[in-house]
């Protein structure tokens, strides 16, 4: 999300609109050819574009949504593409593809969007004393659901919360109350993710060859990149996220269901 605001950024900002399509049921009528994009802005996973009409357009990516900036003078809109925004100015053209949660308010209204969310891991605002206090505020509660929940810490997603644990020790099903270094685990949050913002794909292990970029996400049934020990995946939360852990390096608490790993 940090990159698709950048790329919108770069394409939009400062610039006014001289196409703009909004193709959602509640906004298809809404007009904003001639207005200007101001900034583009992350935070967490939301993308608030910030308009010279003092509106915000909010949109989410989810899982399977996308940003794609192309030059206008090429700019092909397939309708079987699901694209549901198209932002564009006389050099370049924004499509959101199969982008969530679309809102026009106005941009003094943001916080009833993002108001909820927890200190931004890549935002200007970043305050790890306070994420800190958040994640500690709940004691029974596992540590993989907290580093998910957008509340305490805005930005983690299941891959991320998934190393973190592996490169703390943790079982992602340690309770944080059992967590003895709160500040330590937001430390290594926010380096981690500062290290991947300017990166498309996910690194935690220093090495960016294929099947060499994670310590145990995404290597179920393989040996632990640390230690050989055979990496388990379960479910956890709700809504429910595979946990992937090694338990040798990660020992402690296991899934709670007794169902067998994958």
């Amino acid at each position: 999300m940090w990159l698709a605001a950048r790329s919108l950024r770069t394409a939009l900002a400062q610039r006014q609109l001289v196409r703009a399509e909004l193709r959602i049921a509640d906004l298809v009528t809404t007009d904003l050819t001639g207005d200007s994009v101001v900034d583009v802005v992350a935070r967490g996973k939301h993308l608030l574009i910030r308009l010279g009409s003092e509106r915000t357009l909010h949109n989410h990516l989810r899982m399977d949504g996308s940003w794609r900036v192309q030059p206008s003078d090429r700019a092909v809109v397939d309708p079987h593409d699901h694209v549901r925004v198209v932002l564009g100015n006389d050099d370049a053209t924004a499509l959101g593809y199969r982008v969530h949660d679309l809102a026009l308010v106005p941009t003094t209204d943001e916080a009833t969007l993002v108001g909820h969310l927890g200190p931004d891991l890549l935002g200007p605002d970043w305050d790890a004393a306070e994420a800190a206090r958040r994640l500690a505020a709940d004691k029974d509660r596992s540590v993989g659901e907290a580093l998910l929940d957008q509340r305490n810490l805005a930005g983690i997603g299941n891959i991320f919360k998934t190393e973190i644990c592996f490169l703390r020790g943790l079982s992602p099903w340690t309770p944080m109350g059992d967590v003895s270094d709160i500040d330590g685990l937001v430390n290594l949050a926010h380096r981690v993710l500062a290290a991947n913002r300017e990166r498309y794909d996910h690194v935690t292990t220093g090495d960016s060859h294929a099947g060499r970029r994670t310590w145990v996400y995404g290597r179920e049934g393989k040996p632990c990149s640390r230690c050989g020990t055979t990496v388990r995946v379960e479910w956890q939360g709700d809504p429910p996220r595979l946990s992937y852990w090694c338990p040798r390096c990660q020992p402690g608490p296991t899934p709670p269901t007794g169902r067998a790993a994958r």
